[in-house]
């Protein structure tokens, strides 16, 4: 008989991984509560033209797309942005603006392999639409600097940058988008050479080579360094002002940003404006990032609409936490088995069994016939708080047995105050 595998990039979270993986999920539910954010599910294959609008050549290379029996090109969603921009050029369209969204659950990217990259992972997604105001792009930040906060990370830091700096040096040169994107790619890479070698512009070259160096630990020195870099630029400069309006309001918001970079790209071709990534100094890949993009609703058919969002990645916050041994906070519910003590009391161990659960106690139903003994030490391996013991004599009094498997303790308790026993 053959023995299956999982699918190469693909895994199954077992017991600890799946409880950790869902942890940072009820955390980032509960972000999205704090600041307003409604939950939408959206589909996970949606149509090929869709997705790959303004993926970026490197996310369309790498989309797992096939035909469907209708011969319709569809993909597995490889971010949640596309579909959150669909609804709100359709369904969501006359909704009152701003809109606030979170998803949460899995993409697919056929990359390779490797320690915090799987080709199925996890996001959870917070768009806010209907706004061109900085305050919109500071608050992406703060809520995942909340969330951050949430799941215990330390010493986490922020880079922040602004995607209409290049753009408006290259749109100035007349470099076409194509070439644009081709630019930015290269740049996201730290390809630097690579990037260059597609600007003829000897001034542009300059200008961009130079933006290289004026990196510095003061932010806001950073951000004023790059206006007067770009002074000729106008858009560029323009762009260079809305970055230092944001780095402000963060800083005011009380989330310090640790790095301004000048030449920062994200992988994305639809970000129009600010952009930013959070690492923790243990990794050298991001835990989360976003930015603002203003064009893509109109892409799809909906109205002109300014919008910024942020995705991060679940996969790798767990990651992040196990490295720094950081434990999830989540108090554990009391186990309870409900063990009978021969066949005969089957019936009434699950009648007990659906009182306590009615009651919210999390148990555990003896359903391998084991003897009373076995059934017992088993509770105890698996580190079952408590066993009901569901025996004869017990029950002609209403009662049955309570044993305490940490302490072995046992008492006889009456059924109809059973479930006060185990109230947390």
């Amino acid at each position: 008989m053959a023995t299956f595998k999982t699918v190469r990039g693909m895994r199954d979270l077992l017991a600890g991984d799946a409880e950790a993986m869902t942890f940072v999920m009820d955390k980032a539910r509960e972000t999205a509560q704090l600041y307003g954010y409604s939950e939408v599910i959206t589909p996970v294959i949606e149509p090929y033209e869709l997705l790959s609008a303004k993926s970026g050549e490197e996310i369309r290379s790498r989309m797992f797309t096939f035909k469907d029996l209708g011969n319709r090109t569809v993909a597995l969603r490889p971010e949640f942005t596309s579909s959150i921009a669909r609804l709100a050029s359709t369904s969501l369209k006359n909704e009152p603006k701003p809109l606030r969204t979170f998803s949460v659950g899995s993409v697919y990217r056929y990359d390779e392999p490797q320690r915090g990259r799987y080709r199925e992972f996890y996001q959870a997604d917070f768009e806010l639409i209907g706004t061109s105001n900085p305050v919109a792009d500071a608050e992406m930040i703060l809520l995942t600097d909340r969330l951050m906060k949430a799941v215990g990370l330390r010493d986490y830091a922020f880079k922040l940058g602004h995607i209409g700096i290049i753009r408006g040096i290259l749109s100035q040169e007349n470099v076409d988008e194509k070439t644009q994107n081709a630019i930015l790619q290269h740049m996201d890479k730290k390809e630097f050479d690579d990037a260059f070698k597609l600007i003829k512009s000897e001034e542009c070259l300059s200008t961009l080579r130079g933006s290289l160096e004026l990196k510095s630990d003061d932010v806001f020195k950073t951000a004023e360094g790059i206006k007067s870099h770009v002074e000729g630029y106008c858009k560029a400069a323009d762009s260079a002002e809305e970055l230092k309006n944001v780095l402000k309001l963060v800083t005011e918001g009380g989330c310090p940003i640790q790095s301004v970079e000048p030449v920062f790209a994200r992988g994305l071709e639809y970000y129009t404006g600010m952009i930013f990534e959070v690492y923790i100094p243990e990794l050298d890949i991001a835990l989360g990032g976003g930015g603002r993009y203003d064009k893509l609703v109109e892409l799809f058919g909906g109205e002109p609409t300014p919008a910024t969002g942020v995705a991060h990645g679940l996969d790798r916050i767990v990651l992040a936490m196990q490295i720094q041994k950081t434990t999830p906070t989540r108090e554990r519910p009391k186990i309870v088995a409900v063990v009978p003590v021969n066949e005969a009391l089957k019936g009434e161990a699950l009648r007990i069994s659906q009182i306590l659960r009615a009651a919210g106690v999390r148990v555990e139903l003896e359903v391998m016939g084991r003897k009373m003994n076995k059934a017992l030490e088993d509770a105890d391996r698996r580190k079952v708080d408590f066993a009901v013991i569901v025996g004869e004599r017990e029950l002609k009094q209403g009662a049955v047995a309570v044993r305490d498997l940490a302490k072995r303790e046992q008492t006889i308790v009456k059924i109809a105050d059973l479930t006060k026993t185990f109230k947390i």
